[in-house]
């Protein structure tokens, strides 16, 4: 997604980092912000925020490395327990996991310096995340949590009832934002574009400052469904657009299609499969390309176009469904933006969710889909 791959779009962005929105609320600015639901005071640890998604929950923890000698014994046991059960452990029961490569060292929040985890977990096992804090007593002398996200609403009585804890509600898209802002000052390698995809063999990733004159920018968030906002400065934007079709459209179509069961599943599918199959391309159309308006042979022309062939639903995998579900979504999803960056007059995107976790297939095929859509 290089910023001479695109002639309106001159700079295209990823963030790899798909736990932004949680950090800054819920840990430096959120903590400031936010001080009269701790009576003033910084709240005692462990330090937690949440981000509780309708596909996908995350969980940030702070673990401390300066010394402070304010705790009581209790307190420090507590922490101790609590640093060495999430940092000794990359999984957790069958569903929770902590993404290492995503650690964040040496972060400075509310005058402490500490490493920040990043731990996942289904929405749908939110009852066994629950269970397993009381268990492990993360929340024995925490009263209140920051959190974002749909779910800080919907599950705001069962923390409450189960676990005693208040959810302090950050607003999601001022989280989104300050998080991102957040992250990039704290780790200037985290933003980076792809460069010549529409050549695989060349097709690399190339390090990109955020730093400087970054205003104003496109935030695209791929979450379960996707919004796309118009960022001027750090409290200055606006929700232009979105689309229901996101990443939770992406795994639950493949389950249906595929019966894969995870979002890791329908990614290595996808990428061992072959959308040609499944998807009407122009020249299936035309024979060939279609000069007149410069629409090469090989674009999609109808996506999923070939399956009311029953000869060609006999031929297909469940790779190429796969396939196939991620390049209609990731076209879509590029389209959205690229539409929003001129009706801006933007020049620069910058992709983010834990839809590109993990997931360079994506990142690629949204970077082709907007060099197509620019024009290259």
């Amino acid at each position: 997604m290089g910023p001479y791959t695109c002639k309106e779009c001159s700079s295209l962005q990823t963030m790899e980092q798909s736990h932004t929105t949680v950090i800054s609320n819920s840990l430096s600015n959120g903590m400031s912000m936010h001080k009269n639901h701790f009576n003033g005071k910084i709240p005692p640890m462990p330090w937690f925020g949440m981000d509780i998604g309708g596909t996908l929950s995350k969980l940030v923890f702070f673990e401390p490395k300066d010394s402070i000698t304010a705790q009581t014994e209790d307190e420090t046991q507590l922490l101790f327990n609590v640093t060495k059960y999430l940092t000794k452990n990359s999984a957790y029961g069958k569903s929770g996991h902590r993404d290492a490569h995503q650690q964040m060292d040496n972060v400075k929040i509310c005058n402490r310096i500490g490493t920040l985890h990043f731990i996942r977990f289904p929405t749908s096992e939110m009852n066994n995340f629950l269970e397993l804090s009381k268990k492990k007593g993360m929340a024995a002398s925490v009263s209140t949590v920051c959190a974002t996200g749909g779910g800080a609403f919907k599950f705001e009585d069962m923390f409450k009832n189960e676990l005693n804890l208040k959810l302090c509600k950050c607003d999601e898209l001022d989280s989104l934002i300050r998080g991102l802002l957040f992250t990039v000052a704290s780790n200037n390698n985290e933003c980076y574009f792809w460069s010549q995809c529409t050549e695989d063999e060349q097709c690399s990733t190339q390090e990109y400052t955020f730093q400087y004159n970054k205003y104003p920018f496109i935030v695209v968030n791929i979450g379960s469904g996707v919004s796309v906002l118009a960022v001027y400065g750090p409290n200055n934007y606006k929700r232009i657009s979105g689309t229901s079709i996101g990443g939770g459209t992406f795994l639950g179509l493949c389950s249906l299609l595929t019966g894969c069961n995870t979002f890791d599943e329908a990614i290595e599918l996808a990428a061992n499969g072959d959308n040609v199959k499944v998807d009407k391309l122009v020249r299936d159309i035309y024979g060939g390309s279609y000069s007149r308006f410069g629409l090469p042979g090989e674009l999609v022309a109808s996506s999923f176009g070939h399956m009311n062939s029953k000869e060609k639903r006999a031929q297909v995998s469940r790779e190429d469904l796969a396939r196939a579900t991620l390049v209609t979504i990731t076209n879509n999803i590029a389209s959205i933006a690229r539409m929003c960056a001129l009706n801006e007059r933007i020049d620069r995107v910058c992709f983010v969710g834990n839809f590109l976790r993990v997931n360079p297939i994506s990142m690629k095929l949204l970077s082709h889909a907007m060099d197509y859509w620019s024009n290259g």
